[in-house]
């Protein structure tokens, strides 16, 4: 009887050890999948600039950060800060039109009228800067049929799912404007937060370093388009 326990003792010792080194095993599997998981991606995307103080604090704080972001200008705006205008483009972050004077009636009189005020801004970028842009955002919105003559024209159109509220949220502070960021950005991937860098905006920009603290606690990266 004795001899016989013995092998079944080994059999159950052998299935035992499998089942340990099988557990193991799914256990590293799941670790590597874990690891190779794609981060969360965050898109900084500032509107209306540049303007001469908000948009040179923007970029020195994602200077620091080692960050690019993605600006869509106002070349009206940039006529008088064309040295603020090169910064962008020197410092590698992208750069797309959102308008040649952010005027509903004037740009929005017909569909020439949006195209032309689109060409005028994306010229004086590429004057200034040497870039040919080929992102824009619409101010204020646009229509689905606006946007096929938009995409025809050879532009990515750019939205945005989250905001940091420097528009939305009248006299917002800067932990203000953090919070709203955190709030609307949450369980989105990618985020694409919209801020602004208007002269009005300074809290945006005292707000951007701790914007920018959730994101990395979080695990994310900084993307641009």
């Amino acid at each position: 009887m004795q001899k016989k326990f013995i092998p079944a003792v080994l059999v159950l010792s052998v299935l035992l050890a499998m089942f340990v080194l099988s557990g193991l095993q799914m256990e590293r599997t799941r670790a590597r999948f874990a690891v190779a998981e794609t981060p969360r991606r965050v898109y900084l995307t500032f509107d209306d600039g540049p303007s001469t103080v908000v948009t040179n604090d923007i970029l020195d704080v994602l200077k620091e950060e080692g960050i690019k972001a993605t600006f869509f200008i106002v070349s009206d705006m940039a006529k008088t800060r064309q040295e603020t205008l090169l910064r962008i483009a020197k410092e590698g972050h992208s750069i797309g039109v959102h308008s040649a004077s952010h005027d509903y009636a004037r740009i929005y009189a017909s569909d020439e009228a949006l195209l032309c005020d689109i060409d005028e801004c994306a010229a004086y970028i590429l004057e200034v800067t040497g870039v040919k842009p080929r992102l824009y955002r619409f101010p204020g919105g646009g229509h689905e049929r606006q946007k096929e003559l938009i995409r025809e024209r050879g532009y990515a159109i750019i939205g945005w799912n989250a905001v940091c509220g420097d528009e939305e949220l009248k006299d917002a502070s800067a932990w203000e404007l953090y919070q709203e960021a955190a709030k609307t950005s949450r369980g989105k991937d990618p985020v694409v937060l919209l801020l602004h860098d208007s002269a009005r905006h300074r809290a945006t920009a005292e707000a951007l370093p701790s914007i920018i603290a959730r994101f990395r606690e979080e695990g994310c990266v900084f993307c641009a388009f």
